[in-house]
């Protein structure tokens, strides 16, 4: 970890997130999807909100979606989070209204402009900007080399010419700049109606002012496409790929009075014969689930010749499983169920197992579909002998190399 920064100038840090997001899909604006169950604004947030050196951090949004921030803000550390700044029509207008807002409230100093859309910003690549501005200059950016041929093209599509690669980067954002000077350059392009800077680095070019890089980070990306969304929220930027594994249990009726399906007690003439609490529904949707990880079944991490599992919730399964996808980096997307008997009947009662599995696996209830069928009176079902239920997990993992 970096040591702790000491800087000679006041530190503030500006996140963009005005912008629609078209090219990222249909819904809401981009920077308020979730992954990995938090607003991506709010990830973004969190690493400048963390970093001592920093003394306030503000944030432009799109006008109409001040109830959208505040509900992406919420639960986050307010203490250096100042009132939102509506933005402008484009990227450069929003920006230079949220350095105006600064300004008006006697900021001086560093300041950070960070895009809302790259949540995995790393508290070193802050610290390296703050600290690559503080030593010297008046803008600094992180950049990457590239690493595919780059041409240029003439307005009927032709290669027009190809650059030499080894002089050529990608840039990012934090980007770190004097505020003077930035604001400066920001007002004098306003006044000469040139509206087109895609970041403020371009726009320090033109005002005449050298631009120092420091070394980017590839985790850094930024949302920009759909596919981008099925990228993990762990930091690593690995694309998340799909798998998915199938369940199967059985159990046959015994003596009792009820019997557990999906997390649900449901009243009936016989119980079921098993080790735990016998819930078919939910010990094949953990197997479904460890099948789709390839962490062995029930019994590998459950062994029923374990006492301490006489009796248990199959809940705690079903929740034990669950929590892998998560600590692995991945996301659950669909649990399908079928339940297969000729009694009790399922149908009543569809809703609150939804509801149930729903809560053991840590989804929404859209997330997951139960079904019930009977075997036609045929086998050990149709003479009411016990009950089974197969089950499907489709989750997405990081990509293993």
């Amino acid at each position: 970890m970096p040591n702790r920064i000491e800087t000679s100038a006041p530190v503030a840090a500006l996140l963009v997130a005005a912008g629609r997001g078209l090219r990222a899909g249909a819904g809401q604006p981009k920077q308020y999807r979730l992954i990995d169950g938090r607003p991506v604004l709010a990830q973004a947030l969190a690493p400048f909100l963390a970093e001592p050196a920093i003394g306030r951090v503000a944030v432009v949004i799109g006008e109409g979606d001040e109830d959208r921030y505040a509900d992406a803000i919420a639960g986050l550390d307010p203490a250096r989070l100042a009132p939102p700044t509506i933005g402008g029509a484009t990227r450069q207008d929003s920006v230079r209204r949220g350095l105006q807002a600064l300004a008006r409230d006697g900021f001086d100093g560093i300041v950070l402009v960070h895009d809302a859309a790259r949540p995995f910003v790393s508290p070193a690549l802050i610290d390296a900007a703050i600290r690559t501005l503080d030593e010297s200059g008046l803008a600094a950016i992180p950049a990457l080399p590239v690493t595919d041929t780059i041409k240029r093209i003439d307005e009927r599509g032709h290669i027009a010419e190809t650059p030499p690669r080894d002089r050529l980067v990608s840039v990012q954002t934090p980007q770190a700049f004097r505020f003077g000077p930035l604001l400066a350059a920001h007002e004098a392009a306003g006044a000469a109606l040139l509206h087109g800077f895609t970041d403020d680095a371009a726009l320090m070019e033109w005002a005449g002012h050298p631009v120092a890089t420091f070394a980017g980070d590839p985790a850094n990306i930024k949302l920009t496409h759909p596919e981008d969304f099925m990228r993990t929220g762990a930091g690593n930027g690995k694309l998340l790929v799909t798998r998915v594994g199938t369940g199967y249990d059985v159990h046959a009726f015994g003596p009792g009075d009820h019997v557990w399906l999906g997390g649900v007690r449901i009243g009936h003439d016989q119980g079921v014969v098993a080790h735990s609490d016998g819930d078919v529904a939910l010990h094949a949707l953990t197997d479904a689930l460890l099948g789709a990880l390839a962490e062995g079944d029930i019994g590998t991490h459950f062994p029923p010749s374990d006492p301490q599992w006489r009796g248990a919730a199959s809940a705690k399964f079903l929740a034990f499983a669950a929590e892998r996808v998560r600590e692995r980096g991945g996301r659950i997307d669909h649990l399908d169920l079928t339940i297969v008997c000729e009694a009790p009947k399922v149908g009543p009662h569809r809703d609150a197992i939804r509801v149930a599995i729903a809560a053991a696996a840590g989804v929404t209830a859209g997330k997951v579909a139960i079904k019930a069928t009977t075997s036609e009176r045929m086998g050990f079902t149709g003479r009411r002998e016990g009950l089974a239920a197969l089950a499907t997990a489709t989750i997405r993992l990081p990509e293993e190399e």
